[in-house]
């Protein structure tokens, strides 16, 4: 079993339809049209969506996707509107909303990965192969890639895995050119994040993108894609820190290490393949995973998250 733990009621603003809850973030309509991402501090592991939240997350992911949004505008155009309150809603939405172009989505995660771990390296030790790219012998948990990889995936509902598959199949369902696009956008990004990353001392191992297409577009020759959803945060990427990468083990990261390594540990009392759903986490728990987002955005900005 998985999911949510406890799924939360959706905040009623006038004027707001609301359209779905995500793992993180929620989604509402205006008058208008454009869509309103709500990021919560909501957080997920192991496919359930955690009965605790982490004060600021849902903050700190919106500001550090609006940071990237500006450094990335002259490679892809992005989806985010406003970050003006809706007339009417919570104080509490305050610097974790976004007004957004309505697009439609494609339906495939666009993964780079420039080191090799997670299902990569799951995949990579049974065939030699990620989606279908063969890769040198001899590499391990953390290894540094030739070259960057465009690794698509399929996405899945709240509580399920996505599916890692070949380029092949994203063009078989999509289109070839759309494919082409997606792929050459995702390495470009990707290359230039790396190389901002590393010289704030982060590796970028991997991340994972989402792109939409405007609908007076949809289908046309030479539409343009449309980067959506979060980019390059600690929920969508790999952050490592340069000075203790040391391939052949799972690398220190700046993300919910801290959440899952709790839920696997004796103290949690949760078992993982059994039907239970995870317990609350313990302060200390949640302070050092909010902590690690913050730092996380602290190196990549340079500036102080407070």
């Amino acid at each position: 079993m998985s999911g949510f733990v406890e799924k939360p009621e959706p905040v009623e603003v006038p004027g707001l339809q609301h359209l779905h809850t995500g793992k993180v973030r929620d989604l509402y309509q205006n008058e208008r049209g454009e869509l309103v991402m709500v990021a919560s501090d909501r957080i997920s592991a192991y496919d359930w969506v955690l009965p605790t939240e982490i004060p600021e997350k849902g903050k700190i992911l919106t500001q550090l996707s609006l940071w990237w949004f500006d450094l990335l505008a002259d490679l892809v155009p992005n989806h985010v509107l406003s970050t003006d309150l809706p007339p009417g809603a919570p104080a509490g939405w305050e610097g974790r909303t976004l007004v957004c172009r309505s697009l439609r989505m494609v339906p495939v995660e666009c993964v780079a990965r420039g080191y090799l771990t997670g299902s990569g390296l799951a995949e990579y030790r049974e065939t030699s192969t990620v989606c279908g790219i063969a890769l040198p012998d001899g590499l391990t948990d953390g290894s540094e890639l030739p070259t960057p990889i465009f690794t698509p995936a399929t996405k899945a509902e709240v509580g399920e895995h996505d599916e890692n598959v070949a380029y092949e199949k994203v063009a078989h369902r999509i289109g070839a050119e759309p494919a082409a696009q997606l792929r050459q956008a995702t390495l470009a990004i990707y290359n230039r994040a790396r190389e901002i990353a590393r010289a704030r001392g982060i590796i970028l191992a991997d991340t994972k993108f989402e792109f939409g297409y405007a609908e007076a577009t949809l289908g046309a020759e030479g539409a343009e894609p449309v980067l959506a959803d979060e980019v390059l945060t600690p929920d969508s990427s790999r952050f490592w820190p340069v000075d203790q990468w040391r391939p052949g083990r799972a690398q220190p990261s700046f993300d919910k290490q801290y959440v899952r390594d709790w839920l696997t540990s004796p103290a949690s009392g949760w078992d993982r393949t059994g039907e239970q759903p995870p317990p609350p986490l313990p302060a200390e728990v949640v302070e050092r995973t909010r902590a690690k987002y913050a730092e996380a955005y602290e190196l990549l900005t340079g500036t102080s998250w407070q």
